[in-house]
């Protein structure tokens, strides 16, 4: 199964605050113990909201809102796409990551299974399968 592992964003990552050389090294070092156990398949950090943008959906109407945005929890400031076998191998691999706060306080991450085909039922017809693959076929081609 495939998840998707989303790091919260906060004060300080909001802020654009980088992250430290010894915090790249650890965050490095459990990358590659993930990319070794053929878990990782892709994982990212995310500029603060101020460089972002959203766009609002109402009827045929499409508004532009331009960051930063207010509420910190519920903004993301980085994740990683992990192929495991479910989500207790997901959890025990997080449990492992190195996440603190210069601060103490809590961190949390949060873990997402993604669809798959057979989630989609009778509705993901033979074309729409085809469809996708060829779709991610081009992706990876890309």
């Amino acid at each position: 199964m495939k998840v998707m592992v989303i790091v919260k964003a906060n004060a300080d990552t909001e802020a654009g605050v980088m992250p430290t050389e010894a915090e790249l090294t650890a965050m490095g070092a459990y990358n590659e113990e993930l990319v070794k156990a053929g878990i990782m398949l892709a994982g990212e950090g995310l500029h603060p909201s101020a460089r972002g943008a959203r766009v609002r959906f109402e009827g045929t109407r499409r508004s532009v809102i331009d960051g930063p945005f207010a509420e910190t929890r519920e903004l993301i400031a980085g994740f990683w796409l992990w192929q495991v076998r479910s989500m207790d191998e997901a959890v025990e691999w997080l449990k492992r990551a190195p996440f603190s706060s210069a601060d103490g306080s809590a961190v949390e991450v949060e873990i997402r299974p993604l669809f798959e085909a057979e989630d989609f039922g009778d509705a993901f017809t033979p074309e729409l399968r085809a469809q996708e693959q060829r779709l991610r076929d081009r992706i990876e081609h890309n």
